[in-house]
């Protein structure tokens, strides 16, 4: 029915539709907001919804798993160079980083399925971060760190593996 509603009308049809009331909740308290379309959507009264936001919403929502496996990937990286580059302050902490990034980027990757083909390119572009973050965390020159990842996705991504 959503579907058909959604074919038949358009964006400002439904925003018509949208009380002032609705507009003010998803500006001033958007907890409140979502709680109050998914009880919408649970009583099929879908004339009511807020579509204008919920497609903001959602395509948001894409764009922020995506950014957060690129963080946590850059972080992940970062700390594999530091701990190959500064052998000596290797620690408990940076182990406990590493494994807790690692846990962080499977959680996301089982939440979100699509995200693994999102992997490889993702990889890419964290390792450049990881770079920058390395060059920051350690003191090193830039030149220090090889243009590309000194380690695969696969031994990246895996809790056994510690570079040396």
């Amino acid at each position: 029915m959503l579907v058909a509603l959604h074919k038949n009308s358009s964006i400002s049809d439904y925003e018509q539709n949208c009380s002032l009331e609705q507009r003010t909740l998803y500006r001033e308290d958007f907890y409140a907001w979502t709680k109050q379309q998914v009880d919408i959507l649970k009583s099929e009264t879908f004339i009511d919804l807020d579509i204008a936001n919920l497609i903001e919403e959602l395509e948001s929502m894409g764009v922020s798993e995506k950014r957060e496996l690129l963080h946590r990937l850059t972080l992940l990286l970062g700390h594999l160079l530091k701990w190959v580059y500064q052998p000596e302050r290797r620690g408990n902490s940076w182990l406990a980083t590493i494994e807790e990034q690692r846990l962080d980027i499977i959680d996301l990757l089982n939440d979100s399925h699509s995200l693994k083909y999102q992997l490889e390119e993702q990889f890419e572009k964290a390792y450049t971060k990881a770079v920058l973050f390395a060059v920051k965390e350690t003191d090193l020159p830039k030149s220090t760190f090889p243009n590309q990842p000194p380690f695969s996705l696969e031994q990246t991504l895996n809790k056994a593996y510690l570079p040396e």
